[in-house]
């Protein structure tokens, strides 16, 4: 099970995620309070082992800024988390996780989008992501949607996340809100939801 711990902007927050065997760590740079300036994640971008992808989060950003802000910090897969058609993602010499909110309308749209990942996030009535709460996994049954390039985000926590990898079998998992305590990505919970996320998908395989 491949985990993604999203909204990093500390050192101490990456070391955790690193140590505790993350696959991807995600930075924001798009209006939110995780976002971090491309100068602060490349400082702590230079920490991160070549072996974990480095993520950047955007939101309706041109594809200029976007290339600079990767070229700066070293990315090596890019997230879109607005409304970006596919010419958007084509233009973009990165990995493409494309992040959709869990409507039926706009879950029919992934199958033709092109990017590695597909996101399924809670849809956010003021903000993108980061929201906190849990969307119906139900809602993905009759779609016959490719799990095997499926991101299960939304309002996944340590306590949660083994019923959602169940439930839905993605190929990953993404949590921002689910690890933090008082706003701040809380060491121990980064911890414990990469544990309960991996050890998931061992206990199926067993």
């Amino acid at each position: 099970m491949l985990v993604k711990i999203c909204g990093i902007t500390t050192i101490e927050a990456a070391d955790a995620a690193v140590k505790a065997d993350a696959d991807f760590i995600g930075f924001v740079f798009a209006e939110s309070k995780r976002e971090i300036s491309p100068e602060a994640a490349a400082s702590i971008a230079a920490s991160i082992p070549t072996s974990i992808k480095k993520v950047g989060v955007f939101v309706n950003e041109t594809v200029e800024n976007m290339k600079r802000t990767a070229e700066v910090v070293g990315l090596d897969i890019i997230q879109l988390h607005g409304d970006e058609p596919a010419e958007v993602a084509e233009q973009l010499p990165y990995g493409i996780i494309k992040a959709f909110p869990a409507e039926k309308e706009a879950l029919e749209n992934l199958k033709t989008y092109p990017c590695d990942y597909c996101l399924l996030d809670t849809p956010g009535k003021r903000s993108r992501g980061g929201n906190g709460s849990v969307f119906d996994w139900s809602l993905l049954e009759n779609l016959q949607l490719d799990h095997s390039n499926i991101i299960l985000a939304g309002g996944l926590t340590p306590e949660n996340v083994e019923r959602g990898i169940k439930k839905v079998k993605p190929a990953a998992v993404d949590v921002s809100s689910g690890v933090e305590t008082d706003g701040k990505k809380d060491i121990t919970k980064i911890r414990k939801f990469i544990t309960n996320a991996k050890q998931t998908r061992k206990d199926e395989d067993s």
